[in-house]
């Protein structure tokens, strides 16, 4: 259960606070919620305490957790045979990504991102693909620059410039492009 104050993730949406736990009544029953706002959208919702596994509300990364997704994110994007993302039809991968982002689990969120900037690099993106990298990078840049207590637009800084950059290619260790970016 979550507390008063906490920063919570909603998937799909980004990292919230929870301003409040009250009680409503809804349908004559007595019903507990909780009040959350999000840190950068101007969006306050109501979530049912007993619904937070159903819609996947988690508590934020830790440290650890953000140095894995550094190392993940910087690691040269290769595509596996029974990994048929990159070549199945926009509506599919789209359907899929969208399961992916909604499952909450960060992991996945960098896969996506990942494969799109990798796509970037080869051809122009379409309009819904540059949308899902958006908002993935979006999700990936706040949750990371509250974790790392840093600003938004240096977290988002690191991941962009550790998915292009091929570690084994040129040397460069991971403590070299955080210092590159003052992290």
């Amino acid at each position: 259960m979550f507390c008063r104050d906490e920063k919570v993730v909603y998937p799909g949406y980004g990292v919230a606070t929870v301003q409040d736990i009250i009680i409503r009544y809804v349908g004559g029953n007595k019903s507990e919620f909780f009040q959350l706002k999000f840190v950068n959208k101007d969006m306050t919702i109501l979530v049912p305490t007993e619904k937070i596994n159903i819609v996947k509300l988690r508590k934020l990364c830790d440290e650890a957790d953000i140095e894995q997704l550094y190392s993940f994110l910087s690691e040269p994007f290769v595509l596996h045979k029974e990994e048929r993302m990159l070549t199945a039809t926009w509506s599919k991968r789209y359907k899929d990504y969208q399961t992916k982002i909604q499952s909450g689990d960060v992991k996945e969120i960098c896969t996506i991102y990942r494969e799109l900037k990798n796509l970037e690099a080869q051809k122009d993106l379409s309009f819904g693909e540059k949308s899902i990298l958006l908002q993935t990078e979006n999700l990936l840049a706040e949750e990371i620059s509250i974790v790392k207590n840093c600003k938004y637009v240096i977290s988002r800084d690191m991941i962009k410039n550790l998915v292009m950059v091929q570690l084994k290619s040129s040397g460069m260790l991971l403590s070299d492009i955080k210092q590159r970016i003052n992290i």
